[in-house]
């Protein structure tokens, strides 16, 4: 093989992700459901963008490999790991270099991150204490609804009066998410009320590290479009939309780390 390849595997508590570049940028990708072990995720969400690659027949083959994320003291083929945090910064500072202030939504836990000029961690802030407000939280809600996230998050915009849901704790706010639906409360006010509370979480976590323009959002609930709105609402500024997949963030700040390595 030519060509010098880096990877990136970010492997989270509900997915596995994995970021390929070459010198000139990405090459390939893949997002793939967590197993039971993180190695196997791993396997499997490499396997997938080795597929995708002409020339490259095995994870031998790239120069040198980043592994992140929940699971990244588990993947014993890494060249090295680096903390999500700092990943997730890198990533979103290769995307866009105006980017000062990262929303991480995972599936277990909020991250608040200030990003320096050169795109390393200023400072950070995470809330894994609940999973109130998290990936796994909005995948309880769905499914009260009996929905898929992507239809929750319509649902929630079209709200015309979002109704206050208070409990901090995630099973407490599911079982009042409950009691609201049985009481005749318009679903659409549920979900946005959801949606507000969530956002209220996010702002008091960054106000904790500094909120400054660019705002963005990484992970997976940054496709929650209802979400979007109300972080915009509650931030007033403008959450900026990244040109690659947010829920890649991860993987593709531990692929410029491996890059920077390897190269």
């Amino acid at each position: 093989m030519s060509r010098k390849l880096f990877a990136g595997c970010d492997i989270g508590s509900t997915t596995g992700k994995v970021v390929v570049l070459d010198d000139t940028g990405i090459v390939s990708s893949s997002i793939v459901p967590r197993e039971v072990d993180p190695e196997e995720t791993a396997k499997n969400a490499l396997a997938e963008v080795i597929e995708s690659i002409d020339g490259i027949h095995s994870i031998k083959d790239f120069a040198y490999l980043v592994g992140t994320g929940y699971g990244r003291a588990e993947i014993p083929f890494a060249s090295e790991n680096v903390s999500e945090i700092s990943c997730h910064a890198l990533g979103a500072f290769e995307s866009d270099p105006g980017i000062k202030t990262i929303v991480d939504i995972g599936g277990q836990d909020i991250k608040g991150i200030a990003v320096n000029d050169d795109g390393s961690v200023l400072e950070f802030a995470m809330n894994d204490k609940c999973a109130a407000g998290t990936g796994r939280f909005y995948e309880a809600m769905s499914r009260i609804f009996n929905m898929d996230l992507p239809g929750f998050s319509d649902l929630s915009l079209k709200s015309k009066k979002p109704v206050a849901v208070t409990a901090q704790c995630s099973v407490f706010a599911e079982t009042e998410v409950v009691s609201l639906l049985a009481r005749k409360t318009s679903p659409a006010d549920v979900a946005a009320g959801i949606q507000c509370a969530v956002g209220k979480r996010c702002f008091s976590l960054l106000k904790r590290v500094g909120i400054r323009d660019k705002v963005t959002v990484t992970g997976g609930c940054a496709k929650n479009r209802g979400l979007i709105k109300e972080l915009k609402s509650v931030l007033s500024t403008e959450i900026v939309s990244l040109s690659k997949d947010p829920q890649l963030m991860g993987a593709l700040g531990a692929a410029v780390f491996a890059r920077r390595k390897g190269g």
